[in-house]
């Protein structure tokens, strides 16, 4: 027997455009249920709000670029949500962050410059909007000595290469190792930041790290600085040390993308939305052009929900949301939805080079200017299931997630209180 469930809206995936629909609807009033596979994109991603970093030459001012992005590219996500909708966007997550589960916890920047960060290689990264445990490492407004500090139990960060390739870029920058006992013969960044949150082994680290400084020297660490209270461990590692000490992401687990998810999961929450993981919409029912329900199927039986309206935010390619068959057929999985941007019959789906741009990058769920996709009047799209964007070459994934969320959840509020008083 199928268990049936009622809601005003559902949204499809837990990533950063999903969770801030859910929570952006759950703020305006509706009954709303976030269902998805899995934990999202937030776990594996830097944890940073990329706007617009390359076009596709190094940007350093997004919002004064976003314009000539627009015009030059119409089919893009900011195309259609314009470039004047980013910002309220930003200031929306940047609220939510303060009043997050981390105290003190906050992000830093905003669409006038981006921070150039290091990532784990020691490449420098744009960035708009950047948690403030990375702020101290931004080589557009410092390029002071860094002592890179890595441990010998963390076995994917790598601080010699990290080092050679900041000094090669212009940052003097030499590496460390520390010993670090983790009761395990292997660790990653999440064991290390949870170790960090407790106040006797934050002590005993400060204490080996500052004994390997130098004068005048900032601290690089790996994305480890708490996972429940990283205010508290990066001021009091700063204090201790008395240098600016700063964040380089790393391979997933990401901390700071579980801070992230943290913070918009606490946001749904606080607004009366609920979260389902673990479950996969394995198909919809529908009413000509409406869509009626979705059937999801979670731990081993079928739960079938029914509401008004539906955002479909569960990723592209990437995620399987979208996917090509051995058919050589591009399709959206959740509900048949027609797709956009796909190579047509003959032409190419791959290209030798694998940096280049494929034919299949900019694919994804064909929507009308107002975000609904196409052939239906209740299903709105966000995030990566949007065409036109190739946001890792660009720079611009949570800067399309947030905006098109953002008008996602606006679309289906304003309709619904047209509803609410004809």
């Amino acid at each position: 027997m199928t268990a049936e469930r009622h809601v005003d809206a559902v949204v499809i995936g837990a990533g950063t455009a999903g969770l801030t629909a859910g929570a952006l609807l759950a703020e305006g009033g509706a009954r709303v249920v976030v269902v998805a596979k899995g934990v999202g994109s937030t776990h594996l991603a830097p944890g940073t709000v990329d706007v617009l970093g390359y076009d596709p030459d190094r940007v350093e001012a997004p919002g004064a670029a976003l314009a000539g992005f627009v015009a030059a590219h119409p089919e893009h996500p900011y195309a259609r949500l314009g470039p004047d909708a980013v910002e309220p966007a930003l200031e929306w997550f940047r609220a939510k962050v303060q009043a997050g589960p981390q105290p003190g916890y906050a992000y830093v920047g905003d669409l006038a410059r981006n921070h150039m960060l290091p990532t784990a290689a020691g490449a420098l990264r744009p960035s708009a909007l950047v948690p403030e445990t990375m702020a101290p490492g931004d080589a557009a407004a410092d390029t002071s000595p860094v002592c890179v500090a890595g441990m010998r139990v963390l076995r994917d960060f790598h601080p010699e290469l990290c080092a050679a390739n900041l000094t090669a870029a212009g940052i003097p920058a030499r590496a460390v190792e520390l010993e670090v006992d983790m009761g395990r013969a292997d660790a990653n960044a999440l064991g290390l930041a949870r170790r960090l949150d407790d106040p006797s082994f934050r002590a005993a680290f400060a204490g080996q790290l500052g004994s390997k400084l130098r004068g005048g020297e900032r601290v690089a660490l790996p994305a480890m600085l708490g996972l429940r209270d990283p205010h508290r461990v990066w001021t009091e590692l700063q204090e201790r040390l008395d240098t600016p000490v700063f964040e380089i992401p790393t391979l997933p687990p990401s901390v700071p993308g579980m801070r992230l998810s943290d913070v918009l999961r606490a946001a749904l929450r606080a607004a009366g939305g609920r979260l389902v993981l673990g479950s996969e919409v394995v198909g919809g029912e529908r009413d000509g052009a409406r869509v009626s329900a979705v059937r999801v199927h979670a731990s081993g039986h079928d739960v079938l929900y029914h509401a008004r309206w539906f955002v479909l935010a569960a990723g592209g390619l990437n995620s399987g949301s979208i996917e090509l068959g051995s058919d050589w057929v591009v399709r959206e999985t959740a509900l048949g939805l027609p797709v956009h941007g796909a190579p047509g019959p003959g032409e190419p789906r791959f290209l030798p080079d694998v940096f280049a741009e494929q034919p299949l990058s900019r694919v994804g769920i064909a929507v009308d200017a107002g975000l609904r996709a196409e052939g239906t009047e209740n299903v709105l799209v966000a995030g990566a299931s949007l065409p036109g964007a190739v946001p890792w070459k660009e720079g611009s994934g949570e800067g399309i997630a947030l905006t098109s969320a953002h008008r996602a959840a606006a679309a289906v509020l304003a309709a619904e209180r047209i509803e609410a008083t004809a």
